[in-house]
């Protein structure tokens, strides 16, 4: 199975369970006097539209390069992972306003069964998002990467319910608004999340330099071929799930053109054969000095 066909499965999963934690949730939240669960439920709402935005750019970003877009369709997967930040910074907007609006006005304590359906959500989003960053890990998928991120800030939130109803219920009258307390912070939580997600983001967009590792990896990589003395620059960016390289090559300087191109060649095959999610590889020879 090909990266691009992980990343689709993995995001439909997304899709099938956020949908079915939203009903939970909504339900749960209107029967057991809980805004905290009614909070959790709007993201999971919006984890759903954003699931679906991944699952496009993941789709569109498959397509093969073409002649006005060389290099390939990827770079859709950082402009959907915006959109899917901007899903999260919604809710945690909506969630904070409704929160501010609770706390003003008198109403009952959750009820203690609620308490039940927190755990079993927050166990069942940990999981999610252990699953999907796994898989985002694997395929190198930002916008997955963000897609995973919604699980976890919905566990996040999911952990301030469960603590909110907890003080609620403990300590009785006067402490009914705890869980509405409790969601207007995850809705910070949500917004400091919102910002580790779009940070990398913004930086494959602006073509910044992050890979460190691979950029080494190359480097000791490169040396291996025949021919290659060493390297000179190295200039990686991101496309997608691919890495595009500029790669100087530095040879023996009194071979001919043609042994140049060939060490050039070997270079690239040897690079794309033993380091995965390579695109395109662009290789300058330099003549040793």
């Amino acid at each position: 199975m090909t990266h691009e066909q992980t990343a689709i499965r993995t995001t439909y999963f997304s899709i099938a369970a956020n949908t079915a934690l939203a009903l939970i949730k909504g339900l749960a939240g209107i029967f057991g006097n809980s805004y905290a669960l009614i909070a959790d439920a709007i993201e999971s709402t919006t984890d759903i539209l954003s699931s679906v935005l991944v699952l496009f750019g993941l789709k569109y970003a498959k397509r093969p390069a073409d002649e006005n877009h060389p290099y390939g369709h990827g770079k859709i997967e950082p402009l959907v992972t915006f959109l899917v930040v901007a899903f999260l910074v919604t809710s945690a907007t909506i969630i904070a306003y409704e929160s501010i609006q609770n706390i003003q006005t008198p109403h009952q304590v959750p009820k203690s069964w609620t308490l039940w359906v927190l755990g079993g959500i927050i166990l069942w989003k940990e999981i999610s998002y252990r699953i999907v960053i796994k898989k985002s890990k694997i395929t190198n998928s930002s916008s997955l990467r963000a897609d995973a991120w919604h699980h976890r800030s919905d566990a996040i939130t999911s952990i301030m319910a469960f603590i909110g109803i907890s003080i609620a219920l403990w300590l009785g009258k006067g402490f009914e608004t705890a869980d509405d307390w409790a969601a207007l912070l995850a809705s910070l939580l949500i917004l400091y999340n919102s910002y580790l997600i779009f940070r990398p983001a913004l930086g494959e967009i602006m073509d910044e330099h992050r890979y460190d590792d691979l950029l080494e990896e190359i480097r000791q990589k490169s040396i291996k071929v025949d021919g290659v003395i060493a390297t000179e620059k190295c200039y990686i960016r991101k496309t997608g799930m691919k890495y595009h390289i500029d790669l100087h090559a530095i040879v023996d300087g009194e071979l001919t053109v043609r042994e140049g191109h060939e060490i050039a060649h070997e270079l690239k095959d040897y690079l794309q054969e033993t380091i995965p999610n390579l695109g395109n590889i662009l290789i300058h020879v330099e003549p040793d000095s």
